[in-house]
């Protein structure tokens, strides 16, 4: 039973699969359906009109033969002074009359119930149906009425036509015709037509079926050159057949791959110029740095010596030229990433000492704010394969960042792991991202506050550095923030360098924060506690 239902389940996916992805299935079970419920309803409709016809002609013969009997019954009567006596030959004779065919029977009934009746063939009283001889009996004379009965022969049942009238007083005159021949046409044209409905759906779907085929195969064979050329084959072009409207889509799909592929040939060249530039003027400016450093390490040692004035011009150069090498660090770092020519120096490490390392170079400026950097590691190891240079700078961005965002109010930095993933994740509880916030705080020199003076003289390109170095170890950096409640930025990495990462131990949101209130955040927060055993919150990576 299971299998029969697992074999079930499969077809139901596998045909509703083909029904989402089949334009051609879809256009000829449409055609099947729509064809079918025409030429179901046109065949109801001319059934109907062929029944109605031959009832009608079969009742006008009806009434024609039984008026014919009904004179000669009524002429034959009238000439006799022994009508009982006559009833016997008129029977005979009318139904005579009907031919060696049978194609009808004759039923001379009486009024009165002491007077018999003549019933002519294999007919009983009860073949006429009470409710015509009703009419009849209330009638008068030669008024002919009809009604359609069943009549049983040999275990079957054959619908028939009763015409009656009254012959006088005492007796009545019905005419019985079975409608075998009726309901044998009637049969045959319902056969007839049948086959012919099914074969004209099955042609109009063959029909369907090829001139879907005509348009889908042009756009499948689009959809096939869109995918290399996204793929990156800028030489894919389609084949253009023919003057009409495909001819016209393939010349438009072709003409738009040549733009493409010119467009991006030109941004690789200009992003080529714009990298070896950056590249170029970071070391050219490394040599006139390096003399105007070592001028300014002279002048900083001398400063004591110098009046106020000089010697707090001093101070600021020296705080400026820390910033101008930081920065021209950082170009150099970002022109390696745009030349993908960065490579890691993997080892295996234990993320809390990184964690505590980066946090006791961080001490110093948070102690001169007033904050304490607080610690939840785990008990148990944190290894993973990383490049720990890149990891360690990382983790100094994101807490330098906190402190300087933290409105001097401590800052939280946990650290969790499960069997397939690390995390760190570093809370403030500053003024907090806005919701397109949290997504633009990775972009090159990109600024919450342009207004906001830099006390760290931070050069801008921190985080899209830091982000730069999470994804060339598979991992992820993202950013949760609500205004006025801070942000958290959470590093997540694989334990095994090459493999895929599928979830964090640690959530986006903080622990703290509710799910119901509003909060802008990079992903989807899953509230857990940080401080218990970590889970897996299932995230998909960005």
């Amino acid at each position: 039973m299971n299998a029969t239902r697992r074999s079930v389940h499969r077809f139901v996916l596998a045909v509703r699969a083909t029904w989402r992805q089949s334009l051609q299935v879809r256009v000829v079970a449409t055609t099947l359906l729509l064809s079918s419920v025409v030429t179901l309803a046109i065949g109801f409709m001319l059934m109907y009109q062929v029944q109605d016809g031959l009832l009608d002609a079969q009742q006008r013969a009806a009434y024609n033969d039984h008026q014919v009997g009904l004179n000669t019954a009524l002429n034959e009567l009238q000439n006799t002074d022994q009508p009982e006596r006559e009833l016997d030959d008129i029977t005979a004779d009318l139904t005579a009359r009907s031919g060696a065919t049978g194609l009808y029977e004759v039923a001379i009934l009486s009024s009165q119930d002491d007077m018999p009746g003549r019933i002519s063939g294999g007919l009983t009283a009860d073949t006429v149906p009470d409710r015509l001889r009703e009419e009849v009996q209330a009638s008068e004379l030669r008024s002919q009425f009809h009604t359609y009965a069943a009549l049983s022969e040999g275990g079957e049942t054959t619908p028939a036509l009763v015409v009656g009238a009254r012959l006088s007083t005492a007796f009545e005159l019905y005419y019985v015709f079975p409608l075998t021949a009726e309901q044998e046409m009637l049969q045959l044209v319902e056969r007839t037509m049948i086959g012919a409905a099914f074969a004209l759906i099955l042609l109009l779907a063959a029909i369907a079926s090829l001139v879907t085929r005509q348009v889908v195969t042009p756009v499948r064979e689009a959809a096939r050159s869109a995918e290399r050329l996204s793929s990156g084959d800028l030489a894919e072009r389609m084949q253009v057949r023919g003057e009409d409207d495909l001819a016209r889509l393939a010349e438009s799909f072709n003409d738009m791959a040549w733009n493409l592929q010119e467009k991006i040939q030109e941004l690789e060249e200009l992003s080529k110029v714009q990298r070896q530039f950056v590249s170029d003027v970071s070391h050219e400016l490394r040599t006139p740095l390096t003399t105007i450093r070592m001028a300014g390490d002279l002048l900083y040692d001398d400063r004591d010596e110098l009046d106020p004035t000089m010697a707090r011009s001093v101070e600021l150069l020296q705080s400026q030229l820390q910033r101008f090498e930081e920065l021209l660090a950082d170009l150099l770092e970002i022109s390696r990433h745009d030349a993908g020519a960065v490579t890691l120096s993997v080892e295996t490490a234990d993320l809390r000492d990184l964690v505590m390392e980066a946090a006791g170079d961080a001490e110093q400026l948070a102690e001169r704010r007033g904050i304490t950097i607080q610690l939840r590691l785990p008990a148990e190891p944190c290894t993973a394969d990383v490049d720990v240079r890149r990891i360690n700078r990382i983790l100094r961005n994101l807490i330098v960042n906190a402190v300087e965002h933290s409105e001097n109010k401590d800052i939280v930095v946990a650290a969790a792991a499960d069997a397939h993933a690390v995390a760190v994740a570093v809370r403030d509880f500053g003024v907090g991202l806005r919701e397109e916030e949290a997504q633009l705080c990775f972009d090159r020199f990109w600024r919450a506050d342009p207004a906001r003076t830099r006390t760290t003289g931070g050069t801008g390109l921190g985080l899209s550095i830091a982000k730069e170095d999470a994804q060339l170890h598979g991992g992820w950096l993202q950013a949760w923030g609500s205004p006025g409640k801070g942000s958290q930025f959470r590093l997540s990495l694989p334990r095994t360098h090459g493999s895929v990462l599928e979830g964090s131990p640690l959530p986006l949101a903080p622990p703290e924060i509710s799910l119901t209130q509003p909060a802008s955040s990079y992903q989807t927060p899953v509230q857990v506690d940080v401080d218990a055993t970590p889970s897996r919150t299932g995230e998909e990576a960005q």
